[in-house]
């Protein structure tokens, strides 16, 4: 049950730190380029990669710790850090034909089904 709480906690944190920094971010920077989703990503792939190493290489981070900030806030603040962090695990188990397919077909799909729902969206 401690980890559902874990679970929830961090990620209504982190989801209101996406929310709180992208809005500030587009009215600092504007609009005209997607600068808070980017930022948000960028910082979420740093953020998950530092828990990830105070996890395994230093052994800082136990398992609610894990579920808390990795699972949670990095899940809500960003799933790009998540992608990141699983394809670099692949990468380390010397998985590269996996690790590259990931990003390649996370990529193209991912795009190809957005438009699709878009155009099931104008269709309904």
């Amino acid at each position: 049950m401690l980890k559902w709480i874990y679970l929830v906690i961090g990620s209504i944190a982190g989801g209101f730190a996406r929310y709180l920094l992208s809005g500030a971010i587009y009215r600092r920077l504007g609009t005209d380029f997607p600068y808070g989703t980017l930022i948000i990503n960028v910082t979420g792939c740093l953020l998950i990669g530092l828990f990830n190493s105070l996890a395994e290489d230093k052994m800082l981070l136990g398992a609610n710790e894990r579920i808390l900030l990795m699972t949670g806030f990095c899940g809500a603040y960003t799933t790009f850090s998540t992608f990141i962090l699983e394809t670099s695990n692949l990468f380390k188990a010397g998985e590269f034909f996996k690790g590259f397919g990931n990003m390649a077909v996370s990529l193209m799909i991912g795009f190809f089904l957005f438009r699709i729902g878009e155009l099931l969206g104008r269709l309904l």
